[in-house]
């Protein structure tokens, strides 16, 4: 894994500066316009609860600025590149900021999902997310598709001193099992089913209507569906 350097620490670290000084300053204001009687006791608990919701909402748009300054691009980024610079600022805010939140089991569905719309994933209608993606803006997901819970779907590969960017390609009517790891470069056809605790590899291609599980993940079977398909 290659060392992030001082200099996309420091980046990160003003960007993190300016969102806590809005976060901040934005909740201060706020209770300050609201009428002392309506929160008597409660101004202290209202200021900390206003200062973190504001602050991730500082952040998520700090953050897709930060994208369309840098965007992330698929391939290979080489050391001391624009493409290297972009992702480990982009680890950094995950590490950092977004990794508590998509991990935390507090959040309902619903409101995940609007946190990963907010962080630049695709999400076709009604798809929802129970696990982890940890790369939005290069996740895509059709609808009606569902993740588990735990799973983690990533599109970033590191390899020692190597680091690659691969979008990953959900279909519409995906079942991914919980527990399931899918790895950078993974397409998924329509309709598949992805079983529990099962680990695509990366660049795997999983066909529409296929069953795929185990470590590592393997074609078990084909849904009705696609079998009736094929054999018409």
């Amino acid at each position: 894994m290659r060392e992030i350097a001082a200099r996309e620490i420091v980046v990160f670290l003003c960007l993190l500066a300016l969102i806590l000084v809005l976060g901040i300053v934005s909740a201060a204001w706020l209770i300050a316009v609201v009428p002392r009687h309506y929160l008597n006791d409660l101004r202290g608990v209202a200021l900390a609860v206003s200062a973190v919701v504001l602050i991730y909402l500082y952040a998520f748009a700090v953050y897709r600025l930060f994208l369309c300054l840098f965007p992330l691009h698929e391939g290979a980024a080489a050391p001391g590149s624009r493409a290297e610079f972009a992702a480990n600022v982009n680890i950094l805010f995950y590490l950092m900021l977004f990794n508590a939140l998509i991990r935390t089991h507090f959040l309902p569905l619903p409101l995940l999902r609007l946190v990963y719309l907010a962080l630049g994933a695709r999400l076709g209608h009604n798809s929802y997310s129970a696990g982890a993606l940890l790369d939005p803006p290069l996740t895509s997901i059709g609808s009606n598709s569902i993740v588990g819970h735990d799973a983690v779907v990533f599109a970033h590969v590191i390899e020692g001193e190597r680091l690659e960017l691969k979008r990953v390609v959900i279909g519409d009517g995906v079942t991914i099992g919980a527990h399931a790891v899918i790895m950078a470069g993974t397409r998924i056809g329509d309709g598949a089913i992805i079983s529990v605790g099962a680990v695509l590899t990366k660049d795997s291609v999983v066909g529409a209507g296929e069953i795929w599980g185990g470590v590592p993940a393997r074609l078990l079977k084909r849904t009705a569906a696609a079998s009736d398909a094929a054999a018409s």
